[in-house]
């Protein structure tokens, strides 16, 4: 690898004719051929990285900037007559799509169908309209503008700065292309790469105009969204009750079932008569006087307050007593799958379970909640009684933050394997496959929602996840950028770039700006919640970035959770059916 590097420094000293002087020898063979191209695409990555870093107004390119210095690399080489091997950059290309979807998947898999449900239903069907409101607006300049839907599928995807959408167009075209002759993936690239600068710049201007035309307190928003209904009832919270209820004497508290069909705990008690605070367990007798602590949603404790009794002014969790507090890390094999009334630490070892912390959301300690690898559970007992319970869950920092390559590999192996399937569509003149991006995609959501099969389980740590999804976009727009590099510069001078620019911008724009509207004049959606809504449609994490700025709140972060796994699988599916219908 030395010596080529060394060949390939040697050769810009020399001219053009003479170029490849001493270095034809060594790209004559094969393991040249793939040193040279694996030396360029480590170029561009170095130079698209250190780019995407670069702040103009507090605005940055980011991950794609790779994409831009694989365009600008290949445009320079070729002067020189360098190639990158265009096999190589097609196999690191598909593995890091690969890589980053089926990370995405694992990433957003465990909150996806929650994200259905309740609250989350109004933004996803919100993040839903924009996504497919920008898909209808890419068939109307398609055919307004004359522009082939295989490149406005490349535009659709770097309008809304959507990478995963861009391997799908792509996946589509390669399946179209034996029947359509002419018909090439790089076009989607070429598409993506000249949309996709405004697609940055674009959701912000929509958040400062909505926030201009509305004349929007950010104060009063964040005061609102603090004393909203569902926030005040859906917190989990605790109180201290004063038992009053004379029905309930000599009664143990396992004996309350409608306390667990709350969702409610009791966590702590003072005895009438005693000024010592104790942890409470099932076996726990309660009397007129007692004074408990209380755990659960606030609108729960509401109820639980009716039939307990009043409100003690005083705290008991600051009251002393021999009550600890610790949090425990469920990683345990066994009590995976579990409900907490399974895992019944109460009853085993006399420890109550306050909340749980799931992806930093806080869950009440229902007992009909699953537990799954990661899971922190907040805890109540005695420090001895603690350790017994932690011993049961696992508790093992090692196993949380090491992880199963097994997994990866199985799980990356079927979700190719899905992608690859072919579906025959009434109409369609080729059969539909999800494709590389689709199927590890699909794959991941699924197993890290289950969680766990047999002895396996799907759970990667954060840094890792974060580390081979930064890896695998790197790797694709790197390769992308490389070989579209030699059109690109070509486009914007024939003035057919400027057109799909527009395109891009009203892709952009027009489905952010109606349902921005929409959200806020006609749902009164809070500003914070439309902002994140907006970040999230475009699955655009420097515009999460640039709301939370806005806003000063990280309020937006919570709707854009919401709605950031549907709005990922709309996004995929879209880009196909925009090439499969439009291309045949």
């Amino acid at each position: 690898m030395l010596d080529i590097l060394m060949n390939a420094v040697h050769m810009l000293e020399y001219s053009r004719p003479g170029i490849w002087g001493g270095f034809a020898p060594i790209l004559a063979s094969s393991d040249g051929a793939l040193g040279l191209t694996l030396m360029i695409i480590c170029l561009t990555a170095v130079i698209g990285l250190g780019v995407g870093e670069l702040r103009v107004g507090g605005i940055h390119l980011g991950i794609a900037g790779a994409l831009f210095a694989g365009i600008g690399v290949a445009s320079f080489a070729r002067e020189f007559g360098i190639v990158a091997d265009p096999q190589v950059l097609g196999l690191l290309r598909e593995f890091g799509l690969i890589l980053f979807v089926y990370t995405v998947g694992i990433q957003v898999g465990p909150g996806f169908f929650n994200s259905l449900r309740k609250q989350g239903l109004s933004l996803n069907l919100l993040s839903a309209a924009i996504v497919i409101t920008g898909a209808l607006c890419a068939i109307l300049l398609s055919l307004l503008l004359k522009v082939d839907m295989a490149a406005m599928a490349g535009i659709f995807s770097g309008a809304t700065t959507n990478t995963p959408s861009l391997g799908a167009a792509q996946e589509a075209i390669k399946s179209l292309s034996p029947l359509k002759t002419g018909l090439t993936s790089e076009v989607a690239a070429l598409g993506y790469a000249v949309a996709y600068p405004f697609g940055i710049v674009g959701i912000l201007l929509t958040m400062i105009g909505i926030r201009s035309f509305f004349k929007v307190d950010l104060s009063a928003e964040s005061a609102a969204l603090k004393g909203s209904e569902d926030e005040v009832n859906n917190a989990v919270d605790h109180i201290t009750l004063n038992v009053q209820n004379p029905l309930l004497n000599g009664l143990a508290i396992s004996q309350l079932p409608a306390l667990q069909q709350m969702g409610v705990v009791i966590s702590r008690i003072r005895k009438k008569g005693t000024t010592v605070v104790n942890p409470a367990t099932g076996t726990t007798l309660l009397e007129c006087g007692d004074m408990v602590v209380a755990v659960g949603k606030r609108s729960d404790l509401a109820e639980a307050k009716l039939m307990l009794g009043g409100e003690s002014a005083e705290d008991l969790v600051h009251a002393p007593g021999e009550v600890t507090i610790r949090r425990l890390i469920v990683t345990e094999k066994h009590v995976l799958g579990m409900t907490l009334g399974e895992l019944a630490l109460n009853q085993q070892f006399g420890v109550t379970v306050t909340r749980v912390v799931r992806a930093e959301i806080v869950l009440p300690a229902t007992q009909n909640l699953y537990l799954q690898f990661g899971d922190t559970l907040q805890v109540v007992g005695k420090e001895k009684d603690i350790e017994s319970a932690a011993k049961e869950v696992g508790n093992s920092v090692t196993a949380l933050s090491s992880t199963n390559f097994i997994t990866v590999f199985i799980g990356i192996g079927l979700g190719v394997a899905i992608g690859s399937y072919p579906l025959q569509l009434p109409g369609m003149p080729a059969a539909v496959k999800l494709g590389l991006a689709g199927g590890p995609l699909l794959a991941a959501i699924l197993l890290s929602w289950v969680g766990r099969v047999g002895p396996l389980v799907w759970y990667m740590p954060a840094t890792a996840n974060s580390a081979l999804r930064e890896l695998g976009i790197v790797l694709f727009l790197s390769c992308v950028g490389l070989k579209a590099g030699d059109k690109f510069f070509a486009l914007l001078s024939n003035g057919e770039g400027l057109i799909w620019m527009l395109a891009g911008a009203v892709i952009t724009l027009v489905p952010l700006l109606l349902v921005g509207l929409l959200a806020r004049m006609w749902l009164k959606m809070n500003y914070m919640h439309v902002c994140g809504l907006l970040a999230g449609s475009m699955t655009d994490p420097p515009a999460l970035a640039f709301a939370g700025t806005l806003t000063g709140s990280n309020a937006p972060s919570v709707a854009y959770a919401t709605v950031y796994p549907l709005t990922m699988m709309l996004r995929i599916l879209c880009a196909q059916l925009l090439v499969l219908i439009f291309c045949s």
